[in-house]
């Protein structure tokens, strides 16, 4: 019989796709469910990046562009690099790609051999091991709990490296947690990283301008740590423009290269119109990040405090991003006399079947007592989706 790749078979499906996907087909059964599942900005891609599509297109940006990306583009990009973040990037180290999934996983598949090993913080976005494995290597969980605000210590990491470590994932802001990185946090876990010959950082920092403690820091501008960093970044949450699929990665030149040649048999270049749009965001009036930015802190305030009101929830209050990430496991062993709570899946299952809810159990994000909400949603949905989740979950007994 016929039979999938070893490859594919050692992959697990996305939960939040999953779970996205199960919310999508209740509502089309008549259901009124309120998704909280996924991580997509609830605004509208702002007008000026639009028109900029749209005359694209009338332009006839329509053939093939260049593997890397428009040279306009990635020079926009190195100017965004030295002026937000002071780093130096020449258009050279920086690819464009179709999205910040597809630039953290080629970065993956350019470095990692298989069994070299990938150090992974727990809680982390569900596609991290994926990818790993997909490129062979075997992914090294570090647990940080709540109490920590979920995230790793450089003595933590220290004892995780060892002579097969090739890569260390960073997010920050997080998902699933929305916790940040300071600049000093980061500079304990670079000179670990520095001490260590031939250590690599993935650093996703998709969620940059969703910030509400100042400034973002990248483990790039720490000392020394330029050539040992392969930013992943992209358009799709600070300009609300998921659907464009557009990403990019900035590093040193030599993986660049690698990132290009693997990109060239694989996709070629990403959307001529799409690369024209993000142009425009990086070149345009910022003020629509900053009024995204707002937006999602008071929903943040909103929803932390709504989470704090239940009980049996333990909530930290998130510094970036638009998740929350509550503690839930005092729910497990309890039941309604129809659904028993073993876990966190369990617990999110049962807030989509009873509450018309749909949140993601912790289990995919490697922090089994927790579970995930999106507040990326309007402030009526927040408060209905949060009295919801109440009701339910003091109905277990």
């Amino acid at each position: 019989m016929a039979q999938l790749s070893d490859r594919l078979n050692r992959l697990a499906p996305s939960a939040t796709l999953a779970m996205s996907q199960k919310s999508s087909e209740m509502k089309a059964q008549g259901v009124d469910v309120i998704n909280m599942s996924v991580g997509e900005p609830d605004f509208m891609t702002p007008a000026p990046i639009k028109e900029a599509g749209k005359k694209a297109i009338d332009e006839n940006f329509s053939k093939y562009s260049p593997v890397p990306g428009y040279p306009a583009l990635r020079n926009a990009i190195s100017k965004k690099l030295k002026a937000e973040n002071g780093l130096d990037y020449a258009a050279s180290e920086i690819i464009v790609g179709t999205g910040g999934k597809q630039g953290v996983c080629n970065a993956i598949m350019a470095l990692v051999n298989p069994g070299d090993e990938v150090i992974v913080p727990a809680p982390y976005w569900v596609s991290y091991p994926q990818m790993v494995k997909l490129a062979g290597g075997n992914p090294v969980i570090i647990s940080a709990d709540i109490e920590q605000d979920f995230k790793i210590t450089a003595a933590q990491l220290e004892a995780s490296i060892t002579p097969k470590t090739k890569m260390i994932i960073l997010c920050s802001p997080s998902n699933p947690t929305g916790s940040v990185y300071t600049k000093a946090e980061l500079d304990e876990l670079a000179k670990v990283v520095i001490s260590h010959k031939d250590v690599f950082v993935l650093s996703d920092e998709i969620y940059e301008h969703i910030n509400y403690i100042g400034k973002h820091a990248s483990i790039a501008a720490c000392p020394n740590m330029k050539e040992r960093t392969i930013i992943c970044n992209g358009v799709s949450k600070a300009y609300a423009m998921t659907g464009w699929r557009l990403g990019w990665v900035a590093a040193p030149e030599w993986i660049v290269k690698g990132l290009n040649k693997l990109q060239g048999q694989y996709t070629s270049g990403t959307s001529s119109v799409s690369q024209m749009a993000a142009l425009a965001a990086y070149e345009g009036d910022q003020q629509c990040v900053e009024d995204f930015r707002k937006a999602f802190q008071r929903r943040r305030d909103l929803i932390v405090n709504l989470a704090k009101d239940i009980p049996g929830l333990e909530v930290n209050i998130p510094q970036g991003a638009f998740y929350l990430f509550p503690k839930c496991s005092s729910f497990f062993g309890k039941s309604n006399g129809k659904y028993t709570i073993n876990n966190s899946t369990d617990l999110a299952m049962y807030l989509l079947e009873e509450g018309h809810v749909a949140t993601v159990g912790g289990d995919d994000f490697g922090s089994p007592d927790c579970f995930r909400m999106s507040y990326a949603t309007s402030d009526n949905n927040i408060k209905e989706a949060l009295q919801r989740i109440k009701d339910a979950l003091s109905k277990l007994k």
